[in-house]
């Protein structure tokens, strides 16, 4: 298949791109910039100059591809209002080049506190994802003739080279010289590996049914405090706990997050596609000790 990936660089979109090369396909990967350019050529793919704010490189990207691959996302915290409808845009413009055409869509959606089936439909009103509103509206794509799929990530993606929430988390328990964890130590995350969640990605554009909404979830709920443990350890920092009401102040950004209490299955997900996580847990990963390099 000749496949248009957006988010072709960054810490998922590399290991979905990287692959379909392998496996046969062939990839047109949406670059911004002259480094991400230079990733995706060196991986084999074709690079599309643009970005996902620019609808007519999204345009020109996907004219006369078997399939499209969204994982771009503008991760701001501070605009999630403006990151979403930039979202919401590119992912109906692509609903309207597919429409008809029986072609995969799959997009990355996302997972903390909302969900815990792929059956579980949370009211983008309420959901704290950014993109529940964009997930809603691709799912009606198979109405339109479109082999539509929504990955849902889990909250940590974690791996080797990762710069998302595991990384800042440590970050900030070396700044503040103890390892925290917000209340009893009961609050639980799901969480996947990067090759782990590229591979469901994969499987899904070959062979998610339309509508399908997926999990990349290998661990369904880790304890924070667990996490925290392990930090601490590697640290040589105390573990503490820290009270709700103090969670933003202490961790900054990453408290209102660390306070929401998640877990998800992804039986479903398994039995549908025969996704079998292979790579390192949370908390195996974690103990290799790659996120604890000083550059």
């Amino acid at each position: 298949m000749r496949v248009f990936v957006t988010g072709a660089s960054g810490w998922i979109g590399s290991a979905v791109t990287a692959e379909l090369i392998a496996t046969g396909h062939q990839v047109i990967g949406l670059a911004r910039s002259d480094a991400s350019a230079a990733a995706i050529t060196a991986a084999g793919g074709e690079v599309q100059r643009g970005d996902i704010t620019d609808l007519d490189s999204l345009r020109a990207g996907a004219r006369g591809v078997d399939g499209i691959v969204h994982t771009a996302f503008i991760h701001d915290f501070s605009a999630h209002e403006d990151a979403a409808a930039v979202d919401f845009a590119a992912v109906n413009l692509f609903g309207d080049l597919l429409e008809g055409s029986g072609r995969p869509l799959v997009i990355a959606s996302g997972i903390l506190g909302a969900v815990s089936l792929e059956t579980d439909r949370p009211d983008p009103a309420m959901s704290w994802s950014p993109r529940a509103a964009t997930e809603a509206t691709l799912l009606g794509f198979s109405e339109r003739g479109i082999r539509s799929s929504a990955v849902r990530l889990a909250p940590t993606v974690h791996g080797d080279g990762d710069h998302g929430f595991m990384a800042a988390l440590i970050g900030i328990d070396r700044t503040k010289g103890s390892s925290g964890y917000v209340g009893d130590g009961t609050i639980t995350w799901p969480a996947v590996h990067r090759l782990d969640a590229a591979h469901l990605f994969c499987l899904a554009l070959e062979n998610a049914p339309a509508g399908s909404v997926l999990h990349a979830v290998d661990d369904e709920a880790v304890p924070l405090r667990d996490v925290a443990e392990v930090i601490g350890r590697h640290l040589d920092v105390p573990v503490v706990s820290v009270a709700p009401e103090d969670a933003v102040d202490h961790f900054g950004w990453l408290g209102r997050m660390l306070g929401i209490d998640s877990h998800a299955s992804s039986t479903i997900t398994r039995e549908q596609l025969g996704w079998r996580p292979t790579h390192p847990g949370l908390i195996a990963d974690l103990e290799l000790g790659h996120y604890f390099r000083v550059a």
